[in-house]
């Protein structure tokens, strides 16, 4: 565990030839259960194993267990996952993605997060990232009369929402966003044209009927996607919005397993399915989530905030390069200081990430280095409606 800026956890695997690889393990605000159920439950059965054999290790650590599926448990066996494939790379001497099947596309296209306090900073904001060389761009902004409207962090490019001991408390007044967010999206396309993406996340705010009215009065302002607009719990609440709306949906980040996107594939109530490699069973159970969405025309579109590590984004990257139905790739950069206990292949270069030509993902952790800033406890936010009903952060 370490934290140089937030919290991380990852698992390093060394075989008895010598050889390394390294998983993310890191579930923002629980990471400690992970910690736990990695050393009293996953450690004790991997010593002696074979490494090679990555499937027959998923299959023992998710069947193995009565107790299936969840985000500590599959987030435990991600980062297994992902070290076995990182070795596998490093024995084979080639790029994970090659291992996959080689890659599909020349590059990752990726989006960044542009936040600011008002319409006009945020939209100052996409500016800013289109001189980056994005391509796309997420647009958040803070609402009038909302406390501590979501994705507007006290940084640009090292957005964090985990800043407490104890989950601070946000205010939110749903009549107020869905007044305000079409104006929001009316400034950015005035400013800076048709030739960017846009991409917007309600974050599990709205009810399926309130969800459907946004995606309708965005539907002028052509998004990419519309991200978790209502609760998931209820998958068949998405028919509801679908029917409301042409807006584009994507949903997935905080899903373990292919069982909890299942429906939304095959009765395609959704575009986009944003399960990541570090809380959906690592590489191997992604590739299956992925299978089953092409089936239905419905592409990938990883998570990728800085509560993964750079050790899931380079396993992401590889994925992406591969994955036939690749959509997009969210793109949040981490802090200095955790690039630097990260060092990585992958780059970023006009609006494109490539995960590079190391062996494995091309990711390692510096360890001494990582042992300079200790864990520290950070808990998420929670919402309340005015009145003090708990709400969805």
């Amino acid at each position: 565990m370490t934290c140089p800026g937030r919290n991380f956890v990852t698992l390093k695997i060394v075989t008895d030839q010598g050889l390394h690889g390294i998983g993310d393990a890191t579930l923002n605000g629980r990471e400690k259960a992970v910690v736990a159920y990695l050393e009293e439950h996953v450690v004790p059965l991997l010593i002696g194993k074979d490494a090679s054999r990555i499937e027959d290790i998923w299959q023992l650590l998710y069947r193995g267990a009565y107790w299936r599926r969840g985000p500590v448990k599959m987030t435990a066996i991600a980062a297994v996952d992902t070290a076995l494939w990182d070795i596998k790379g490093k024995a084979a001497g080639m790029p994970v993605y090659q291992l996959l099947g080689g890659a599909s596309r020349d590059g990752v296209m990726v989006y960044g997060h542009a936040n600011g306090a008002d319409i006009q900073e945020t939209s100052d904001e996409v500016g800013r990232y289109i001189e980056m060389g994005y391509k796309a761009v997420r647009a958040q902004s803070g609402i009038p009369g909302v406390k501590g409207a979501y994705g507007v962090g006290r940084g640009k490019l090292h957005y964090e929402p985990a800043d407490a001991t104890l989950p601070a408390e946000t205010l939110w007044n749903t009549s107020t966003y869905l007044n305000f967010a079409p104006k929001l999206f009316d400034r950015i396309r005035n400013e800076h044209g048709d030739n960017v993406e846009l991409l917007h996340d309600v974050h599990h705010r709205l009810t399926p009927i309130e969800a459907g009215r946004l995606g309708q009065s965005l539907e002028p302002y052509r998004l990419f996607w519309m991200e978790d607009c209502t609760p998931v719990e209820n998958q068949e609440a998405f028919r509801l919005v679908r029917n409301k709306t042409t807006t584009p949906l994507a949903v997935g980040e905080i899903f373990s397993s292919i069982y909890d996107c299942k429906d939304l594939i095959q009765n395609q109530l959704i575009d986009y399915i944003r399960a990541t490699v570090v809380h959906a069973g690592g590489i191997t159970h992604l590739r299956q989530i992925a299978g089953l969405a092409a089936l239905y025309q419905v592409r990938t579109g990883c998570h990728g905030a800085t509560d993964l590590s750079p050790a899931c984004m380079g396993a992401a990257l590889h994925f992406d390069l591969w994955v036939p139905n690749f959509g997009i790739q969210e793109y949040m950069r981490h802090t200095e200081e955790t690039d630097e206990v990260f060092p990585h292949a992958y780059s970023f270069s006009d609006g494109y990430l490539h995960p590079g030509e190391a062996p494995g993902i091309g990711v390692d952790i510096d360890e001494e280095l990582a042992a300079k800033f200790p864990y520290n406890p950070k808990q998420l936010p929670i919402a309340r409606l005015y009145d003090g009903t708990m709400w969805n952060w």
